[in-house]
């Protein structure tokens, strides 16, 4: 799917509508030390000792839901805003 590159929107700061840049969301590196990460099967898979659970194998979904980071042009805000789901997102030039 094809987006603007800009788009008029409510900013919670401003309190008003103003013009925001937007761009796709991606994600940060992870930490290894997270909760998450400590309780995984990750780390139990690691080393010796064979697969401990079988892997998934088949994913019922072929897209993903899309996160666009919006970021206000007169206070350089951001906000996230769910979009839905598709193959590809295109940020029009």
């Amino acid at each position: 799917m094809k987006a603007p590159k800009t788009l008029s929107t409510y900013c919670p700061k401003c309190k008003q509508h103003t013009e925001h840049s937007l761009s796709q969301y991606r994600k940060g590196h992870d930490r290894p030390m997270a909760a998450g990460n400590r309780r995984s099967l990750i780390r139990k898979r690691k080393g010796y000792g064979g697969q401990r659970d079988p892997r998934q194998r088949k994913t019922a979904k072929t897209t993903r839901k899309a996160t666009l980071l919006l970021r206000c042009a007169k206070c350089s805000y951001k906000l996230e805003r769910t979009f839905g789901r598709l193959r590809k997102l295109d940020i029009a030039a």
